[in-house]
């Protein structure tokens, strides 16, 4: 009886193969961001264009003899405070 109810009968087996599961999923997750994030670092050790692209993107640098234009969005004025001719 104690194996079909019992503090490790069947529906403990059942929930203990479920966390199994989940947890082989979380850790494949794991390894599969892992393995991306090894990738993302050699780029960046080892590839110019990734280390430029990130330079020019989060830090905001530029190369000597570039010129830099900053555009700011001007918010549109309201057609009825604009005088009329």
């Amino acid at each position: 009886m104690d194996a079909l109810v019992g503090e490790k009968g069947l529906p403990a087996m059942i929930h203990a193969r479920q966390q199994h599961r989940a947890l082989q999923d979380s850790l494949a997750g794991a390894k599969a961001e892992n393995a991306r994030l090894r990738e993302q670092a050699r780029q960046l050790r080892e590839v110019p264009a990734v280390i430029e692209e990130h330079a020019r993107r989060d830090l905001g640098l530029i190369r000597p003899g570039e010129k830099l234009f900053i555009i700011r969005q001007v918010p549109a004025a309201d057609p009825r405070s604009t005088p009329r001719p």
